[in-house]
């Protein structure tokens, strides 16, 4: 399992946000589901990360494996890597329940999600899925399922977040492909923030190194340098053999891994939130050639970057 550093204020990296940042690369999506009477449904398995959000009246989460749990209203229910599950009115078996996609479409009694009339139960979900790449080692070293039943002090802001986001997904105004991402991210942020909060115990070994953390901070801000693991072990007084081993030890990748995957992942970004020539991006993320830097986005994202511009902009203009 991959040891985690706990974002800490002040340590010089926060590896919460870097999580949440790698999936903005992925497709924002977000829906409403209504039932009522006996129900049942079940979400595959999918390559990103999301939350299912209880909005109205009790149910059952089905796992993939352990036992069911009662849901109550305003609990929220994060995968971070896109697990297998299934919601219920009553507890059972994950493989007895038809997936939510026919339920919502081919159940004539399912209650249109646009409708003013209550239903006995709502969902709100919402995920990113990553079409190329995978998620963050921070978020695959979770449960693979985490419910968040939020305190008195958050439970307003999750109710609030909810509720913009509903109303994106409801009436898709303009803009909506910029609002929902960001929606998005503050639910995702503020479930796993109280989920770690009340979860201390069951989070990975926590790994406050200093060394560690400067250099990630040079990452992080210097990605246009031409790091080798010498240099980064020089920088925080280190050798190049116990540099590497203790910074696998603490991220849960080498330290030229790290960096390329962090690179990558912030061209993905920037591609698609900017309309910077290809050069100049591959310069920003420290490749010296705008050759190199598609030949290691091809290898990691299996498109090239021109394309993935392409696609993503097809995609905001659809939204």
């Amino acid at each position: 399992m991959v040891a985690i550093t706990r974002a800490r204020a002040g340590s010089g990296t926060d590896i919460l946000s870097e999580a949440i940042g790698s999936v903005r690369i992925g497709r924002a999506q977000a829906c409403r589901v209504r039932q009522s009477g006996s129900w049942g449904m079940r979400f595959p398995a999918f390559a990103g990360s999301g939350f299912h959000i209880l909005l109205r009246g009790s149910g059952w989460l089905i796992p993939a494996t352990g036992r069911p749990r009662a849901l109550k209203a305003g609990d929220v229910v994060l995968t971070p890597f896109g697990a297998e599950l299934g919601f219920s009115h009553a507890p059972g078996l994950l493989k007895d329940l038809p997936l939510a996609a026919e339920v919502v479409s081919e159940d004539p009694h399912s209650p249109d999600p646009s409708s003013p009339d209550p239903a006995d139960v709502e969902f709100l979900c919402g995920a990113y899925w990553l079409d190329h790449g995978q998620v963050h080692p921070y978020l695959r070293a979770l449960p693979e399922l985490l419910v968040v039943s939020p305190g008195h002090d958050r439970a307003l802001q999750l109710r609030l977040l909810a509720d913009l986001l509903a109303v994106d997904v409801s009436d898709a105004p303009p803009g909506s492909g910029a609002t929902r991402p960001a929606l998005l991210d503050l639910l995702l942020t503020h479930a796993l923030r109280q989920w770690l909060e009340q979860n201390r115990d069951a989070d990975r070994p926590e790994t406050d190194d200093p060394a560690i953390a400067v250099a990630l901070r040079e990452i992080h801000t210097s990605l246009h340098k031409p790091w080798t693991v010498e240099q980064l072990g020089k920088s925080v007084g280190m050798s190049r053999t116990a540099f590497t081993k203790r910074f696998t030890a603490m991220v849960g990748k080498p330290p030229m891994t790290y960096l390329t995957g962090r690179r990558l992942s912030h061209g993905a970004r920037l591609l698609r939130e900017t309309k910077a020539p290809l050069a100049t991006i591959a310069r920003q993320v420290g490749y010296s050639t705008e050759f190199a830097f598609g030949a290691a986005f091809r290898r990691e994202y299996g498109i090239s970057p021109g394309r993935f511009r392409d696609l993503e902009s097809r995609r905001a203009c659809d939204a």
